[in-house]
């Protein structure tokens, strides 16, 4: 039988290798310093500094984290129903065009009204740039990683079109894709007196915390993971797989698309502006945020701290390149082997917790509710606590 001591022991190894790949990366980019002739243990200071080292470094990361978890979140539910979402970049910018268009028509709502209501509206706009990919696969068999990247290059276009155009600020020189400064009764709260941190990331944590309940706690969630483990099964079992797959991804996007809201109505500027391509408005969260989510082991739990690891990575990586002078082209690819290598490790962390106990383990039989759990498949898949956690 299973035992527990052994699923610990193999949880534990398996978020192990996690964290050794970013170290292992950490160190290709220590020698690529040593290249520029640039100290590894400065860049190193400084890259701790900046993104952990003060209140306001605290700040950034926090805020740069925040996209990163709700693309996160919607990627590992769109996991557990065996879908792969790389749409976040879109469904970050229909989220964002719809929020903005909501409070562009009606500035004169008070906040207690205005905000709900933008925010809502990004998590329609995404949810709706997530249930086409979702549609097309569970109905005519497209493969899902294909239509969410083309659904990537339609958004940006449509953003580009709308901010030159419709939604272009009045006032301003037509010469910069933005609209005009949103109404202030749709700006997120700012919290701890600070001129920045405002209620994003805690939005961000009440999503992934509510993504757990709702993927181990209610019978939708036990839907949705049951698709993932079988689809023959589920079917026989009166399921409506096709259906499942759509919400799952709807909801996946539905994520994203807050994530691009937060982005517009916590920006500095309170106008949703680009430079013309998806990355200039998103900075890459729909993508980097895939990544957090592989790092937190594909639960919405472990995404947080995964999230905020990143997000201390973006952020220092600047402060990185200003200590010891070296092209901004270096942070990129160092951020690029961080991707690689934690992506690279993943297959590697499911077969370890995959495996079958081995002669010297604890084979305890499991009772109760572990003995369910055990048994009901991969604990990395099915078990509703975080890798590394007690059952």
């Amino acid at each position: 039988m299973t035992s527990l001591g052994g699923i610990r022991q193999r949880r534990i190894i398996a978020y192990a290798v996690s964290i050794g790949s970013v170290l292992a990366a950490l160190l290709l980019g220590a020698l690529m310093l040593l290249a520029f002739s640039a100290s590894p243990l400065e860049g190193l200071r400084a890259m701790l500094s900046g993104a952990f080292g003060s209140w306001k470094a605290l700040t950034e990361t926090a805020l740069k984290a925040t996209p990163l978890l709700f693309v996160g979140v919607g990627i590992t539910i769109a996991f557990r129903a065996n879908v792969i979402n790389i749409g976040g970049e879109g469904q970050m910018v229909a989220g964002a065009l719809l929020s903005t268009i909501v409070a562009l028509n009606a500035p004169s709502l008070p906040a207690i009204v205005m905000l709900p209501l933008v925010l809502a509206a990004g998590i329609v706009g995404g949810a709706i740039w997530g249930a086409v990919p979702g549609a097309l696969k569970a109905y005519y068999g497209v493969n899902e990683i294909l239509s969410t990247i083309m659904l990537n290059v339609v958004a940006v276009q449509l953003m580009n079109y709308l901010l030159r155009g419709p939604l272009i600020d009045p006032n301003g020189a037509n010469l910069i894709p933005q609209t005009q400064r949103l109404t202030e009764s749709a700006d997120l709260p700012l919290l701890l007196g600070s001129g920045r941190f405002h209620i994003g990331p805690l939005l961000a944590v009440v999503a992934a915390i509510g993504a757990y309940i709702l993927l181990w706690r209610t019978p939708l969630g036990y839907r949705l993971r049951a698709v993932g483990q079988n689809t023959d099964a589920s079917r026989y079992a009166g399921i409506p797989v096709k259906r499942t797959i759509v919400l799952a991804l709807t909801l996946s996007g539905a994520m994203a698309g807050l994530a691009g809201a937060v982005l517009v109505f916590g920006s500095e500027s309170h106008r949703m502006i680009t430079d013309g391509s998806t990355a200039g408005f998103t900075g890459s969260a729909g993508f980097n945020g895939i990544v957090a989510a592989l790092f937190g082991g594909l639960h919405p739990l472990w995404t947080i701290p995964a999230s905020f690891l990143f997000g201390g990575l973006l952020v220092g990586g600047n402060s990185l390149q200003r200590a010891v002078q070296v092209p901004s082209a270096l942070i990129l690819a160092l951020n690029g082997i961080v991707v690689i290598f934690v992506v690279s490790t993943e297959r590697f962390r499911q077969r370890l917790l995959e495996r079958r106990p081995v002669v010297g383990e604890d084979t305890t039989p499991l009772t109760g509710a572990s003995a369910d759990t055990a048994a009901a498949g991969p604990p990395e898949l099915d078990s509703p606590d975080p890798p590394g956690v007690a059952l």
